[in-house]
């Protein structure tokens, strides 16, 4: 019945919007405790750290009532909460920097209520304190609120922040623009305005669970891919939608098959993927161009941008790339992946590496 199933979904929205207004709340509440805690150590001396038999005594206090979630380590994080984050815009009206918490504590019960209240309320923190912990220990501002900005605007799960933030999402996708474009991760995230703006290189494809030496055919690679088709995406980035794979193309009574075709929706434009195995040559680039050309002629409609062509490649030369394509290229770009999730090092590496090359 259709009454049933309008009444199970407001009933499931009520449930979740109550549930976001507790996690709220608490994530508000834990900075509030992290500031209370700086205030303390601050009517000693400036930079003495809150003495570990304090921070010991008050955990035991807290404990008593509210539970194991105020151990010495949690407190601790909370204090890092407060430090790593300025004052949120919505409880700036009620807790001026110049105002000690402590004191905005002491006046009337009613005042005191409702300074709780708005605090409460406030929308700043839409993550979860599991996420808040992961982030606060970022230590470049900028990198730490693209992360959160993109956790809070795809809804990432903890692992999946987890995930982005060990494969350098921040890192790959600051590679690929100027300070400015590096300044808007930083306070808008990423967005999505030219093929090249959902371009990453290198892609980082570990959740396969294919080993860097293992042999496998592109075959291989490609029913991988599909198997962890959820995985992929969010690889991918924003907007992408699965199409086909091996989607024939004809003419001349001759055929050829593209390996992957996804749609952006934030572009509006087919995206076709192609897999390599090894170095990257000047015929995968000409078979590219080609299956973006079809696409254009006779597929995409009058409405939708150009089509776009990312050959994914073990290995490629940037110069072999530059000289192959057009100079106003905008639509085929060459991008290598990794099986593995490389260390940290590594990674830099890499990303050094393609910053030189």
């Amino acid at each position: 019945m259709q009454i049933v199933n309008d009444i199970q979904h407001i009933l499931r929205q009520a449930q979740h919007s109550a549930l976001r207004s507790v996690n709220v709340a608490m994530v508000s509440a834990y900075w509030l405790v992290g500031r209370r805690i700086v205030e303390e150590e601050q009517q000693g001396e400036a930079r003495a750290a809150y003495g570990k038999a304090q921070m010991k005594t008050l955990s035991g206090e807290l404990q008593k009532e509210f539970g194991k979630g105020f151990s010495v380590n949690n407190l601790q994080s909370m204090r890092q909460f407060y430090l790593a984050y300025p004052i949120p815009q919505t409880l700036s009206a009620v807790l001026p920097i110049s105002e000690t918490l402590s004191r905005k504590l002491e006046t009337t019960d009613s005042s005191k209520y409702q300074t709780l209240s708005v605090i409460f309320q406030t929308p700043d923190f839409q993550l979860s304190w599991s996420h808040y912990l992961v982030l606060i220990r970022i230590a470049d501002a900028d990198e730490r609120r693209f992360y959160e900005i993109e956790a809070a605007a795809n809804q990432w799960s903890l692992r999946e922040l987890k995930r982005q933030l060990d494969s350098a999402l921040y890192m790959r996708l600051a590679l690929s623009t100027d300070r400015e474009g590096i300044r808007t991760l930083a306070t808008q995230g990423q967005l999505i305005e030219s093929p090249k703006d959902a371009i990453k290189d290198p892609y980082i494809l570990e959740f396969l669970n294919l080993k860097e030496q293992s042999r496998y055919s592109e075959s291989d690679l490609e029913n991988e891919l599909i198997d962890k088709l959820e995985h992929f995406l969010l690889e991918l980035g924003k907007g992408f939608t699965f199409v086909a794979r091996q989607k024939r193309i004809t003419f001349d009574e001759k055929h050829f098959y593209i390996d992957l075709v996804f749609y952006n929706r934030l572009l509006r434009s087919f995206v076709l993927i192609d897999l390599k195995i090894g170095e990257l040559t000047h015929d995968d680039i000409g078979q590219m161009q080609m299956y973006v050309n079809y696409y254009d002629r006779y597929v995409k409609t009058e409405d939708e941008n150009k089509t776009i062509g990312i050959i994914l490649c073990q290995d490629k030369s940037e110069t072999l790339v530059e000289i192959t394509l057009p100079e106003d290229n905008k639509q085929i770009f060459a991008s290598r992946y990794q099986t593995i999730l490389p260390s940290k090092e590594e990674l830099k590496e890499l990303l050094s590496q393609h910053k030189h090359s």
